[in-house]
């Protein structure tokens, strides 16, 4: 009873989060920000602007796997639940009592020194494509990125369940090796009758039923191994201590020395791609905390967050032209009494600021066309920091010590006399 009951309060959580998480992503509720407490994100913050906050809970969410292994995957990553829902549709229209049982390929251990490699070299170019935090974002914004990973997972779930967190993803691999020594872990008891009810229904096919063995490092603990088991022969806990062997084999000592090289020369051309991208990028309004285009463009997951939180919608997804999110005031402007980006970014890429600060903050300046004004005045009234001034039949005068390029101006004007350009960095007036 204790086992099914542990089932039942994963699923409760694991529903509530999900739920939080899609109301952010798509700007309808974000007072609980789920995201904030997403692995990728934290770690970015920490190393972005060494946030004490993120640091601790980067901390606790270690903390938590090395007692409780990957409970992350199944209760507190978005996509990994995702899976979990579609995984459920799957068996409910696919009944076969088929084993999911996986191999554990070295591959992901590759993947994760390629991804990780590039991100501490300076740049999530790499990363984005592949972490489950970003590969949600951009699904639920239908984002072409997101799209595509949203095909390419149902595969991978038609073919192996949850294959996708067992054997690619970068954050599930680090998170399975310190789960591979955690507390508490899946275990097979003495009362078991190998049935193989629990290897039937596990999406991790971690569980060996004649064996009575469980590979916890691909376990996410999504724990319906002790819902179906039905003598309780499964149990979540200490694992009664057994005398083991240690035996590392050549084969693991080959694996792990070449995804360490892997690894140090991932961060070598993490350093080179960041470069390269400064080189040619096009010439963008960022958000208030951006910084600066290159620096932005390197560490925007373009998870999609800002997007949709944006009440004037001004924030476009990445393009061809810049591969991050940017500001388009073809149709609004930035509001003066708003910096719901800086407060919902998770990952650091857009710095927090307190509205005081995002309001004396220059993302862009303004520039007036002589030529085009009809000296009506509207631009001076719009302007929220009076940077514009207009004196009796003189057209209006811009002071460019004041403006903080937020379109205010530009938008008002009906003649289009007015023109916005980004600035190299922004800059707290």
């Amino acid at each position: 009873m204790k086992n099914k009951a542990l089932y039942k309060l994963r699923l409760i959580l694991a529903a509530i989060v999900f739920v939080l998480a899609l109301a952010g992503i798509c700007g309808v509720f974000y007072p609980v920000k789920i995201f904030d407490i997403q692995f990728l994100p934290l770690l970015q913050r920490v190393i972005t602007d060494f946030s004490i906050i993120a640091f601790v809970f980067f901390i606790m969410l270690a903390g938590i796997t090395f007692l409780c292994g990957r409970i992350y995957c199944s209760l507190v990553c978005p996509f990994g639940i995702l899976q979990e829902i579609i995984g459920f549709v799957k068996h409910k229209v696919n009944k076969s009592g088929k084993s999911s049982r996986q191999v554990n390929f070295p591959l992901k251990y590759f993947v994760a020194a390629i991804v990780w490699g590039t991100f501490f070299g300076g740049t999530a170019a790499a990363i984005r494509y592949v972490e489950p935090y970003t590969l949600f974002g951009s699904a639920m914004t239908l984002s072409v990125t997101g799209l595509i990973a949203v095909v390419i997972v149902l595969a991978a779930i038609i073919w192996k369940d949850r294959v996708f967190c067992t054997n690619f993803c970068p954050v599930g691999t680090v998170l399975g090796l310190i789960s591979k020594v955690s507390f508490n872990k899946i275990y097979i008891s003495d009362i078991c009758v190998s049935c193989g009810m629990c290897e039937k229904n596990c999406p991790s096919g971690c569980i060996n039923s004649k064996e009575k063995t469980v590979d916890n490092e691909t376990c996410v603990k999504c724990l319906k191994c002790l819902d179906v088991c039905p003598k309780g022969g499964i149990k979540y806990g200490i694992a009664p201590k057994k005398t083991v062997k240690f035996s590392l084999k050549r084969r693991q000592m080959i694996i792990a020395g070449v995804a360490f090289t892997l690894f140090g020369g991932m961060i070598k051309a993490g350093l080179e791609i960041k470069d390269r991208i400064a080189e040619k990028i096009k010439e963008v309004i960022l958000p208030a905390g951006a910084r600066n285009r290159e620096q932005f463009l390197n560490k925007c997951l373009n998870c999609n967050l800002c997007v949709e939180n944006c009440p004037e919608k001004i924030i476009k997804k990445a393009d061809a032209d810049y591969g991050a999110v940017h500001l388009d005031y073809t149709k609004s402007h930035c509001r003066f009494d708003c910096n719901e980006c800086s407060r919902v970014c998770p990952s650091g890429a857009i710095k927090r600021l307190s509205l005081e600060e995002k309001q004396h903050t220059r993302i862009a300046m303004a520039m007036i066309n002589s030529d085009k004004c009809t000296q009506c005045g509207e631009c001076v009234l719009a302007c929220p920091v009076h940077a514009i001034i207009k004196e009796n039949g003189k057209a209006p005068v811009l002071n460019a010590m004041k403006c903080i390029g937020c379109g205010a101006c530009k938008n008002t004007c009906y003649f289009g006399a007015i023109e916005i350009f980004g600035v190299k960095e922004q800059k707290l007036l």
